[in-house]
């Protein structure tokens, strides 16, 4: 996709095709555009853009990236900075590439995700993680692809979706399937916001572009729309206060701060995105793996609480969401309910308060002075505060008896 981390190592490349193949796959390499029979290919799989870019980058992109990580914009994305050398080269993450096949698929909503929110005792997910896991769907089709090129082209190939440090954006803006917008996320002229991107890195010398221009202009909707203030300038992000980045990334407890902010938020969000006008054009996917799950479209906060870590794995199998594990996904889940401002759903947060995970106590914590009476919490505290053997949680008591002047 645009900013998610990587979760496995890249695919191995698969074999170039030595000896110079059979006459006719001599003579289709010899006399057809690759390009054209590449693209052709990839729409026959179900790709909706592809491009072509040279298997390099834009010293803006390197200056961008470094830039970024200086200021710590990173947050606790340590392999941002670990694999900076070769996120800024693609001949560093692969010597023998030349080009590069920059695909799309269209993981588009039904209908407009900011007209059709949930309400407060239910959680709102991310549109592109309310079915299967888009790394698998386009990993799938890119070695299908691949395997074509290296049978047809006789050239070496090899595959990657965001599951290795490339930098996908400043690739697609090169092959012109759309440009980075003030929100850093790519903005495509016929898809809108709603794209995955996939690469194929290849020994074929191709033709890129043309290159994408900006057609922000003026525009700053994006900007405006986060609710963390999570944009120091137009086109730059600063990942620490992203909300993406704080309810999938981030390991610990979410920043005080920032949690009445994030609402009931709980993986992901997508409010940058939807508010781009460019949105006119998108279209509904088509892909059955990218259809939401009714059940993941307002998924009540009660339900979700209750959730042990076999009844996460159920609900979330083939999901990215399964990826962050039950005690991230019920911290998320509580600033919810702490943000709620529903009474009947003390009772949830107050089970999770003899959790096993020192993470879902502190955010049950949290909800509950947020939910409570101030005298109510303060007797509970008298209960679990002596109990309780981990900093963090007894912290969260802390602060919350601090909030009510106890």
């Amino acid at each position: 996709m645009q900013t998610k981390a990587p979760l496995a190592p890249p695919s191995p490349s698969l074999p170039r095709k030595g000896g110079g193949g059979s006459e006719k796959r001599a003579a289709l390499s010899l006399t057809e555009d690759p390009r054209r029979l590449i693209r052709d290919q990839a729409l026959a799989l179900g790709f909706d853009a592809v491009g072509f870019a040279r298997a390099e980058l834009a010293p803006s992109a390197r200056e961008g990236l470094a830039g970024f990580l200086a200021a710590g914009y990173h947050g606790d994305m340590g392999w941002l900075a670990d694999k900076a050398d070769r996120r800024g080269e693609p001949t560093v993450l692969w010597p023998e590439a030349r080009s590069v096949v920059v695909l799309g698929l269209n993981y588009g909503p039904p209908s407009d995700p900011l007209l059709h929110r949930p309400g407060p005792d239910a959680g709102e997910i991310s549109v592109y993680a309310r079915n299967r896991d888009y790394h698998d769907t386009i990993k799938k089709r890119l070695k299908t692809l691949a395997r074509w090129m290296a049978e047809n082209l006789d050239c070496g190939v090899k595959v990657f979706v965001d599951t290795a440090p490339v930098m996908e954006k400043p690739l697609a803006e090169a092959a012109g399937i759309g440009w980075q917008g003030k929100h850093t996320n790519l903005v495509s002229r016929e898809l809108g916001s709603w794209l995955f991107l996939g690469e194929v890195f290849t020994t074929l010398e191709l033709d890129a572009g043309p290159a994408e221009a900006d057609h922000c202009g003026a525009c700053r909707r994006c900007l405006d729309a986060c609710p963390t203030a999570a944009f120091p300038s137009p086109y730059q992000l600063d990942a620490r206060r992203c909300i993406s980045y704080l309810t999938i990334e981030h390991k610990g407890p979410i920043p005080r701060e920032l949690r009445p902010l994030m609402g009931n938020r709980i993986y992901g969000c997508d409010d940058c995105l939807a508010v781009c006008p460019w949105n006119k054009f998108a279209r509904a996917t088509q892909q059955s793996d990218f259809r939401q799950r009714p059940e993941l479209e307002a998924p009540a906060l009660a339900e979700l609480a209750a959730l042990d870590d076999a009844g996460f794995r159920r609900l979330f199998a083939g999901s990215p969401i399964k990826r962050i594990g039950r005690a991230r996904f019920l911290r998320n889940v509580l600033v919810a309910i702490g943000n709620s401002g529903r009474a009947e759903l003390q009772a949830a947060a107050r089970a999770r308060l003899d959790d096993e995970d020192a993470l879902v106590r502190g955010a049950a914590v949290w909800a509950l002075w947020r939910l409570m009476p101030a005298p109510q919490f303060s007797a509970l505290s008298a209960i679990y505060l002596v109990r309780e053997q981990a900093p963090e949680v007894a912290v969260e008591w802390r602060a919350g008896l601090a909030q009510i002047g106890m």
